[in-house]
C-alpha cells in the first residue's frame, strides 16, 4: 500500500492549475518540484529543465501543461523508465502530453507503478489494455464540470455582453497572441 505523504511530486506545467495542484499536495506533506516552459522567480519549488530529470527526482509526476508541438508525446518510455518500477503518472491535462502506446508497454511490463487518467490521446476511446489492469484509475475528464463553475462562466459571460452593449471594456478579453 501506498500513501501520499511524503512523496515526491514533479508537476509539469506550473501554471495556474499546476500551482493549485502543488498547494494541494504541499498541504499532504508532499515534496513539491516542476519544469515548465520558463523558471518562475517567485516559486519556493526546485525546477527542472526538463521533463526526465524531473521524472528521475519524483515518486509522482503530475502534467498539468498545456498540449503545443512542444509537449506532444513529452512523456514517452524514456521518461517513464526514468520515474520507476513504482512511479505514478496522473495526468489532468491532455491525453496526447503522453505517448499512450508506451504508457501502455510500461504498465504492463511493469516499468512504472501506476497511472491516472482523465483525458486520453484520442478521447473517447480509451485504450481497452487500460481496463484490466489494476494500477490504473481512468476517470471521465470532468473538473470543470462543477454548477460553481457553469455559474461563474455564466456570469462572465452576461458581464462581457453587458459591458459590449454599453460600450465598456470587456470583463474579459481574448487575444489570438
Amino acid at each position: 500500500q501506498s500513501q501520499l505523504g511524503g512523496k515526491r511530486v514533479g508537476i509539469v506545467g506550473l501554471g495556474s492549475i499546476g500551482s493549485e495542484v502543488a498547494k494541494r499536495l504541499s498541504a499532504f506533506g508532499c515534496t513539491i518540484a516542476y519544469t515548465s516552459r520558463n523558471k518562475k522567480q517567485s516559486v519556493p519549488f526546485p525546477f527542472y529543465a526538463n521533463v526526465r530529470d524531473l521524472a528521475a527526482n519524483s515518486d509522482v509526476l503530475v502534467l498539468c501543461c498545456a498540449l503545443t508541438k512542444e509537449t506532444y508525446h513529452l512523456v514517452n518510455k524514456d521518461v517513464m523508465v526514468a520515474l520507476g518500477k513504482e512511479g505514478v503518472i496522473i495526468n489532468v491535462g491532455r491525453g496526447s502530453l503522453i505517448n499512450e502506446k508506451e504508457l501502455v508497454q510500461c504498465l504492463v511490463g511493469g516499468e512504472i507503478g501506476g497511472a491516472g487518467l482523465d483525458v486520453y490521446e484520442n478521447e473517447p476511446n480509451v485504450p481497452k489494455e487500460l481496463f484490466g489492469l489494476d494500477n490504473v484509475v481512468l476517470s471521465p475528464h470532468s473538473a470543470g464540470g462543477t454548477p460553481e463553475a457553469f455559474e461563474a462562466v455564466l456570469q462572465l459571460t452576461v458581464g462581457n455582453l453587458r459591458a459590449f452593449f454599453s460600450n465598456k471594456p470587456l470583463v474579459s478579453v481574448v487575444s489570438n497572441g
